[in-house]
């Protein structure tokens, strides 16, 4: 009988690589500081546009700086510029969509400049939404009340500055590589195996 080669025994199996760690959850300040924007972008929108249909409808429009702002309520069932006025009810799909988005992503959100951005799109979202989802015709289908008109270029509503400079703080932070969430603890690493 002759004694087995070492180069024949079989090596050990390999321990399984150990799970990822689950990101971190979103530190207490920077939720407060998202939800803070979103409502005080949501709470102007709002406020702003029932004083618009209460005293501005139906009236000749207010020249704040000669042409270059105007205050004039006009009714806008498709999106900036009149794009999209037989479609409401797309837009109305994409506000809740970023909606639901804005929220998926706060629950590992940890940057403040990432927190003031999606809180921005979120309060303008649910600005429009609201406008979509309550206002005439109805059945999602809701005309937005616009009534910030710049230069004869387009009518806008705060709801859509908003929607325009959370888009532009996003696009800000990515370019800048800023993180929008801390990374992961490194794993522990595996004990190693008896031979």
């Amino acid at each position: 009988m002759t004694a087995s080669d070492p180069a024949d025994t079989p090596a050990p199996p390999a321990s399984p690589a150990p799970p990822a760690p689950p990101a971190s959850p979103a530190p207490r300040r920077v939720l407060l500081l998202l939800w803070a924007v979103t409502a005080t972008a949501y709470a102007l929108d709002l406020a702003s546009k029932i004083a618009v249909v209460a005293g501005l409808e139906g009236r000749a429009p207010v020249h704040l700086i000669g042409d270059w702002l105007v205050l004039q309520a006009q009714r806008n069932s498709g999106a900036a510029l009149g794009i999209g006025e037989t479609t409401t009810i797309v837009f109305t799909l994409i506000a809740t969509a970023v909606s639901v988005t804005v929220v998926r992503l706060s629950r590992r959100l940890a940057s403040t400049p990432w927190a003031i951005a999606l809180g921005l799109l979120l309060g303008g979202a649910l600005g429009n939404l609201t406008d979509r989802l309550f206002r005439s015709p109805g059945h999602l289908q809701g005309a937005v009340v616009d009534f910030i008109a710049v230069n004869d270029f387009s009518v806008m509503n705060l709801a859509d500055w908003s929607l325009t400079c959370g888009c532009a703080l996003a696009v800000l932070l990515s370019f800048r590589n800023t993180p929008m969430s801390t990374a992961p603890a490194p794993a522990p690493a595996a004990a190693p195996t008896e031979s």
